[in-house]
């Protein structure tokens, strides 16, 4: 029994060129009560690899995450084997905006402790007693009121990039940061206020609408789907499009424009740009915005010590990055001490801008 990839990245892009055939990228979460993680991450992995399932799937007692794509003509058939299990029969599946062949390389289904990394004991509060799912229509009316406090679950290098019309968009590098940062500042207002919440695709709100509504939170509301089910709704009703900017996702293409503002800046030089790099220097692989013009100047990278490293024989790079962990700026990505254009921008903003939530 195959349990793991037996293909490089790059193998598999060459299969993937030479087959021709569309793919879909697909993501979906459930909350449900997995006695064995492992065995059902083993059935998953089975099942998928037959229908050439590639992404990153994450299974842990409390659920699935899944980002994911598919060949086109194997849709039915993935949907029928997801039917099959009982908490998965018709589970909302978000089909991306823009699609890309080579979203994902491999299929990476992993066991892990939480299906999204929260930092919360759910054993303390009743996660299924969520917030109120709304759709696009409801969302636009809602974020409207002035009685609403619209607040962005996402982080900053994704919010950086596109976000909803005066949306609160709290700095953190991490989901986790951001739950007690919002309780503290809207603590005043958990019954007078109607409190909503977007991300990518809905998972985080899902388990932030439960804890706030455990913490005392009267009116607490979620984006059905997320941004990535707004768009669709909106663009299948004709309604109004309150997204500025990209989405940003987590697989190769990075992000989906949703409209055709560019809110963000080239981390190194400050012209606007939304296009997010990984540093080409791989013991560094920073995520950070560069501009046409940087790429070609900077080579992908986003320091001149980087650009320097990528120009040694492979084997000096190999060593430089022996015993190496990750790059201590790697939750930071675009707010890396080097990238000073928006580190100054950062200093900027929290010298002279007001709480938005304390307003």
């Amino acid at each position: 029994m195959q349990l793991y990839n037996n293909l490089s990245a790059k193998e598999r892009a060459k299969l993937i060129e030479e087959a021709g055939q569309d793919r879909l990228t697909i993501s979906f979460y459930t909350y449900a009560k997995i006695g064995n993680p492992e065995l059902f991450r083993n059935h998953m992995f089975l099942a998928w690899d037959q229908l050439d399932v590639l992404g990153r799937i994450y299974v842990a007692h409390e659920g699935i995450n899944a980002q994911l794509s598919v060949p086109a003509i194997n849709f039915d058939a993935f949907k029928s084997h997801l039917d099959t299990i009982t908490f998965l029969k018709d589970v909302r599946l978000n089909i991306a905006i823009e699609h890309d062949n080579f979203a994902f390389l491999k299929l990476k289904v992993k066991v892990r402790d939480k299906i999204v990394a929260d930092g919360l004991n759910d054993a303390t509060f009743d996660v299924t007693d969520i917030g109120v799912h709304v759709n696009a229509e409801r969302f636009n009316e809602l974020i409207e009121d002035p009685n609403t406090v619209l607040v962005d679950m996402r982080n900053h290098y994704e919010s950086e990039i596109g976000h909803f019309k005066n949306a609160v968009t709290p700095d953190v590098d991490t989901f986790r940061e951001s739950l007690p940062i919002i309780e503290d500042d809207l603590k005043d207002h958990k019954e007078d206020k109607n409190l909503v919440m977007y991300c990518t695709g809905g998972i985080r709100c899902e388990k932030a609408s439960a804890y706030y509504k455990h913490r005392g939170f009267q009116n607490v509301f979620q984006l059905e789907g997320g941004i990535i089910n707004y768009v669709r709704q909106v663009n299948a009703q004709g309604l109004e499009n309150k997204f500025i900017g990209k989405n940003f996702v987590f697989d190769e293409r990075r992000s989906e424009r949703i409209s055709e503002d560019i809110i963000a800046q080239c981390h190194q030089c400050g012209k606007p740009a939304d296009t997010h790099t990984n540093c080409a220097n791989e013991a560094c692989h920073l995520l950070f915005i560069q501009c046409d013009e940087c790429k070609e100047k900077m080579e992908n990278c986003c320091s001149t010590n980087c650009q320097e490293i990528i120009h040694l024989p492979y084997e000096e790079q190999k060593a430089l990055r022996k015993g190496q962990g990750n790059s201590n700026d790697i939750f930071k990505k675009g707010r890396a001490d080097h990238l000073p254009f928006k580190q100054d921008l950062r200093n900027i903003f929290e010298v002279l801008q007001p709480n938005v939530l304390k307003d």
